[in-house]
């Protein structure tokens, strides 16, 4: 059986994401206790939900700023693969919590509809835009990352979709002040929520996809498939699994069948020409093979374990 690890990853900077998302944790530590005592003063549900979503914040941040950190351990013989799925981890429960917050606040949204109480909103506007500028200066801060990282995306989503919660704060705080429009406290609450679970699902999704090892959702198996078998010197591919370890690293293990009987030499030719087709065609960079040849066992592409 052979393996090859095929074109590795550089990635400089390493300890600029864990620098920035420290920074974003103590910049949404200091938002939370301001909206939480803003909140309380005012009266506002709308303002103590984006504080609950800070301090969700405060969470998920850490989260990922821990298996940031732990990504970035060695392996060792303990732990083949080190700590690489640390970050997927992560992203799974901090979508989990978004999901979870924006449900309780649903809850809460509904019970202040049916009993409406006056808000200072002169408090409300301004502590809107103090989450505005904190969580839009947090958001800048990790949006290049967020690009291709899972674990940084998760946390981007929690500053993003707050500084909107702030937005819709900070015009619910207006309406309120000039209109007296006090219900809209609670209507903006629960369009706040429910952006939270469009957004915390679709991470979800995707985080549990890596995590129960499906295949990737831009690769087709049985086009993988034909793709080696148009290699004149193999005759068959089967036994197939594809799945991620983590946003950068996909692999794909195969059983494969040869016209003939193959010298050792000629087998490490054939799979270059596999590494090769597989890592420019489909993006896989971690190959198993086991070659075969005339051996009694199932065929099919997907063979049960």
């Amino acid at each position: 059986m052979s393996h090859s690890h095929v074109h590795s990853h550089n990635h400089s900077h390493p300890d600029l994401k864990g620098r920035k998302l420290l920074l974003s944790i103590l910049l949404n530590i200091v938002i939370t206790v301001a909206q939480v005592i803003g909140g309380l003063i005012s009266g506002s549900l709308s303002l103590l939900s984006d504080a609950l979503h800070n301090f969700s914040d405060v969470l998920s941040l850490s989260v990922s700023y821990v298996a940031d950190r732990y990504s970035k351990k060695d392996a060792s013989v303990e732990k083949t693969f080190g700590y690489k799925r640390a970050e997927i981890i992560a992203a799974f429960v901090n979508s989990a919590t978004l999901i979870i917050v924006a449900i309780y606040l649903i809850y809460e949204a509904i019970l202040r509809f049916e009993n409406q109480q006056h808000i200072e909103s002169g408090l409300v506007i301004w502590l809107a835009l103090l989450g505005i500028v904190v969580n839009g200066f947090s958001v800048i801060l990790l949006y290049k990352d967020s690009k291709s990282n899972m674990n940084m995306r998760s946390a981007y989503l929690h500053l993003l979709t707050d500084m909107a919660a702030s937005v819709a704060v900070l015009i619910g705080g207006l309406l309120m002040k000039y209109f007296e429009w006090f219900w809209v406290d609670s209507i903006l609450t629960f369009i706040i929520a429910i952006y939270l679970i469009v957004m915390g699902y679709s991470l979800l999704k995707s985080s549990y996809k890596v995590l129960m090892l499906f295949t990737p959702d831009d690769l087709n198996l049985e086009l993988i498939n034909e793709a080696i078998c148009k290699i004149p010197e193999i005759k068959n591919a089967h036994h197939m699994h594809i799945w991620q370890l983590n946003e950068h690293e996909t692999h794909l293990e195969a059983h494969i069948d040869f016209h003939e009987d193959v010298t050792l030499s000629q087998f490490d030719a054939v799979l270059t020409k596999v590494e090769e087709l597989l890592y420019h065609d489909f993006g896989i960079n971690h190959v198993t093979i086991q070659p075969e040849h005339q051996k009694d066992d199932s065929k099919d592409i997907i063979v049960q374990d």
